[in-house]
């Protein structure tokens, strides 16, 4: 495992080395690289001789800083510094939940760098949408909200910091100008994002090489050997160019 510096933290990630675009992968809300999305990528990554980078945003994971101070936009921020200091040449981005909404913001940061997207039940926007009046005005009036996770026993935390960084970089109100290939995977029983979310990703995508596949019995997490077969062919589909 290697360190950089980004925002006053140091940064944990592993790189692969290989050939051909390097993939990213963006973890989401909470999560980290350990992940069995970004371990299994990185086995495969390895054995097809491809470049792959996993990383943890500050405050989660390996990486130092307090999972509070987090803003959506120091975690693209996060992105960014991997992709100016870590890596060299093309990207591919693959971002899963709220990782999907950083590879935009990234790849719109990186116009010249990021050449394919691959969004495992992206979620941008959703603080617009994820969340009910009644979590808003507690974020607003508290700071702070928490809600029981069912993927760890401690509870979810969101900070009004986060909720407003959110709020100052949402993309779903227009064309969004990313004119590179994307395939968009969503369960259909995705409980936390809802699939039409993807959906109406791609009609917004500047892109007309973009494909959305819906996964009747996926869930929100994608994990299972087949949807990690689906994803690893989604990054073959975007890493030809």
């Amino acid at each position: 495992m290697s360190h950089i510096d980004s925002s006053g933290a140091r940064l944990a990630f592993h790189h692969s080395p290989g050939n051909g675009p390097t993939i990213l992968f963006l973890p989401g809300y909470a999560s980290d690289m350990s992940g069995s999305k970004a371990v299994a990528i990185e086995a495969w990554a390895r054995e097809t001789g491809r470049a792959f980078v996993r990383f943890d945003y500050a405050g989660c994971g390996e990486s130092e800083g307090a999972f509070e101070d987090g803003t959506l936009a120091s975690w693209r921020d996060d992105a960014l510094a991997m992709i100016d200091r870590v890596i060299e040449g093309p990207v591919v981005l693959a971002g899963s939940s709220m990782g999907g909404w950083i590879m935009l913001l990234a790849a719109l940061a990186r116009p010249e760098r990021v050449v394919g997207m691959v969004g495992i039940a992206a979620a941008p926007d959703f603080t617009d949408w994820g969340f009910t009046a009644e979590q808003k005005m507690v974020l607003l009036s508290e700071g702070r909200l928490e809600e029981e996770s069912q993927y760890s026993p401690e509870p979810t935390v969101t900070t009004r910091g986060f909720w407003a960084s959110g709020e100052a970089n949402r993309l779903m109100h227009g064309p969004i100008d990313l004119p590179i290939p994307a395939r968009l995977i969503h369960g259909q029983r995705d409980p936390d994002v809802p699939w039409e979310r993807s959906v109406t990703l791609a009609g917004l995508l500047r892109s007309d090489d973009v494909q959305t596949w819906l996964v009747k019995d996926g869930d929100h997490r994608l994990s299972r050997p087949q949807d990690i077969a689906l994803i690893l062919r989604a990054l073959e589909d975007v890493s030809m160019g």
